[in-house]
């Protein structure tokens, strides 16, 4: 078992608090950032909202379909979200740092992954960058939108 680490990063045009809010809201802002194409089934099991949340959903890699549960925390509540999958193959973190005086938002997504040999690493990072381009721009979207009702 090899460890495998997949970051992507990108400014979101949104103030950090937003965002951060948007990802740390499991019941409502975090499903509309997950690409439907790669994340189904998404189901809050305990909490919603932040540290202490408990969540299952189904991640579809290469056709095939895995079944996963997270926890979450909080180390830094506000710019640092972890979710880390109870089977300890994977952690992702979720960092939002202010950019251009606050008025704008970098945001990173990382994962440290345990890969067991079923996919090449090299394909993992390929697959999960893409994944996470995506995601990164589903919350941008969803940041400006959103923003756009308030």
């Amino acid at each position: 078992m090899s460890l495998v680490n997949i970051s992507a990063s990108s400014l979101i045009p949104a103030p950090p608090q937003r965002v951060y809010d948007i990802i740390a809201d499991y019941r409502n802002g975090h499903p509309h950032i997950i690409p439907p194409k790669h994340f189904r089934n998404l189901v809050v099991e305990e909490g919603g909202i932040g540290a202490g949340t408990k969540i299952r959903f189904e991640m579809v890699l290469l056709g095939k379909v895995q079944q996963a549960q997270s926890v979450i925390t909080e180390p830094e509540a506000g710019r640092v979200l972890v979710e880390s999958t109870t089977d300890g193959l994977a952690v992702t973190r979720f960092i939002v740092e202010p950019h251009d005086g606050g008025k704008t938002s970098h945001v990173t997504i990382s994962t440290e992954l345990k890969s067991q040999g079923l996919i090449g690493n090299a394909i993992l990072r390929f697959l999960f960058r893409r994944i996470y381009a995506e995601e990164l721009a589903l919350l941008a979207e969803y940041a400006v939108r959103g923003a756009r009702r308030s």
